[in-house]
């Protein structure tokens, strides 16, 4: 059963992997008209691709889903709010402070940040500021989560919340200094990526699923669209008040 389970993963990452290769190869042969430097070092490097993205797909599956999952129906039956809450708070605010496309754009942040005279150029003053800002953005996906979970047990449509926070967002904006503009748009990005996404979809499921009347289709989706959209309300007025 996990040959077969195994076997299965590896070929659906070689087949989701396969269209980026190929159109590697036709503007590297075709358009570019260069060969390609190192066949050997591009062939192991794809092999350790496939095999990563296939183990990452199998923890998915045997963890990070049915923890997800559970730990939501174990907080449901046991009917507290709080600590229900609380629960989706610190799994906001773990799974995106451990980001790692979170940690690579704070350190690139700090950096022209540094460069355009927006801090101190020194090694601490980057240190802090990359770390204030994935503070930042775990803080605003924390709330998130805890908007979502809350919508989630009342029932409430998810447009609202959706254009609502775009609202908030339009407001901000002419007040948000230039230089965190962009940062703001892409950290709402960059937090749902390979371990918030799957984290945050188990919990909203499974609470769907623990709560009657409730449609995991309807209800249990949506809070990876908080996730994304609370990190721009944030990070826009971490840069106005910095400045």
């Amino acid at each position: 059963m996990w040959n077969n389970r195994l076997i299965k993963l590896i070929v659906n990452s070689i087949r989701d992997l396969l269209p980026i290769l190929i159109v590697v190869l036709v503007f590297q042969l075709l358009v570019v008209r260069q060969p390609i430097p190192d066949i050997a070092s591009l062939i192991v490097g794809m092999v350790c691709v496939v095999m990563g993205l296939t183990f990452f797909m199998l923890g998915l599956e045997q963890s990070l889903f049915p923890i997800g999952e559970t730990m939501a129906n174990a907080f449901a039956r046991k009917g507290s709010l709080f600590w229900l809450l609380a629960f989706s708070f610190c799994l906001g605010f773990g799974t995106t402070v451990a980001e790692p496309a979170l940690i690579a754009i704070g350190n690139e942040a700090a950096k022209i940040a540094s460069q355009g005279g927006m801090i101190a150029d020194s090694d601490s003053a980057r240190a802090d500021y990359a770390w204030e800002l994935r503070l930042t953005v775990a803080i605003s996906v924390g709330v998130a989560v805890i908007i979502g979970v809350i919508r989630i047990l009342k029932g409430w449509p998810l447009h609202y919340f959706i254009v609502g926070g775009y609202l908030i967002v339009i407001c901000l904006t002419p007040f948000a200094p230039r230089e965190i503009l962009g940062i703001a748009y892409d950290s709402g990005g960059v937090t749902t990526s390979s371990i918030t996404v799957p984290l945050l979809t188990a919990l909203g499921i499974g609470l769907a699923n623990s709560i009657k009347g409730r449609n995991p289709v309807t209800d249990g989706f949506g809070l990876i669209a908080f996730a994304s959209l609370t990190p721009i309300i944030f990070v826009m007025s971490f840069g106005i008040l910095l400045r």
